[in-house]
C-alpha cells in the first residue's frame, strides 16, 4: 500500500486549499490511478454502492491519499467528468487529423467516418459497456445531488459547446456542413448515440454477454439528414 500525507480539506480558504493540493508530478499520478480506479469501481457498483476505502484498495492506497486529492465521493465523480471530457476532446481533434478529404464519395457522406468521429466522445472504444454505466452513474447522481448537478450541468454545456465547434471544423475541412444550427445537431447526434448505447447494455447486462457497443443504424439515418455537402 502506498501513503501520502493527509490535508485537512475543510480548513482554510479556497485558495490555502488550491496551494496544498497542488498537483507535483507524484501528486498527479496518485490522482491519475484513483480517477482509474473510481471508474471501474463506479461503474461495476454505482457511487451509492461503492466506498471510498473501495477505491482507495482497487488503486492501491490509503484514505489519507484519497482525502489529499478530493474531498469526498462527489468531488472524486466530477473530476472523472472533466478528465473524460478533455479526453474525448483530445481524441476527437486527432482523429479529424487522420481522416481522409474522399471522405465524401459522389457527393454522399461516409456513414463509417462520421460515427467514428462521434464515437470517441460518447463512449470508451476500449470497454462501451463500462463507459456506458458510468455515463448513467453520473446523470442519476447530477439529478440526485443538487451540489453535483449544477457543475455537472456546467461541464456538459462546455463539452456540447466544444465538440459542436470541434466537428464543425472537421467538416468544414473535408467540405461538409450541417443541415440545422450546430448545437442542435450535436444534441441530436449524441442524444441518439447515447440512447443506443444504454440500451446495448440493456441488452448485455454482464461482460461476459460481449461489449456493449451500440447500435449504428439510426445514428447513420440521422446523418443523412444532419450532414451534408458543403455547396
Amino acid at each position: 500500500m502506498t501513503s501520502e500525507p493527509t490535508t485537512d480539506v475543510g480548513s482554510g480558504s479556497s485558495v490555502e486549499r488550491a496551494l496544498a493540493t497542488a498537483l507535483t508530478p507524484r501528486r498527479e499520478r496518485t490522482r491519475e490511478r484513483l480517477l482509474d480506479a473510481a471508474f471501474t469501481v463506479f461503474a461495476n457498483h454505482g457511487i451509492r454502492g461503492a466506498s471510498i476505502e473501495a477505491v482507495c484498495e482497487a488503486a492501491g492506497f490509503t484514505r489519507g491519499a484519497f482525502y489529499s486529492n478530493f474531498s469526498s465521493k462527489e468531488e472524486l465523480f466530477l473530476a472523472l467528468a472533466e478528465r473524460a471530457m478533455r479526453q474525448q476532446l483530445a481524441s476527437l481533434e486527432s482523429i479529424g487529423k487522420e481522416l481522409e478529404p474522399d471522405i465524401v464519395r459522389g457527393g454522399c457522406v461516409d456513414q463509417d467516418a462520421i460515427r467514428t468521429i462521434l464515437s470517441v466522445v460518447v463512449t470508451d472504444p476500449g470497454d462501451a459497456r463500462q463507459w456506458s454505466l458510468m455515463r448513467a452513474e453520473l446523470e442519476l447522481l447530477a439529478m440526485r445531488d443538487p451540489a453535483v448537478g449544477r457543475p455537472f450541468l456546467a461541464q456538459e454545456e462546455m463539452l456540447r459547446t466544444e465538440v459542436g465547434a470541434a466537428i464543425e471544423r472537421i467538416l468544414a475541412d473535408l467540405g461538409l456542413r450541417f443541415t440545422v444550427d450546430q448545437r442542435t445537431a450535436v444534441d441530436l447526434l449524441l442524444s441518439i448515440y447515447e440512447s443506443s448505447a444504454r440500451a446495448a447494455v440493456v441488452a448485455r447486462p454482464t461482460a461476459e454477454d460481449g461489449d456493449a457497443a451500440p447500435d449504428t443504424a439510426v445514428l447513420s439515418e440521422l446523418v443523412n439528414l444532419l450532414v451534408t455537402t458543403a455547396d
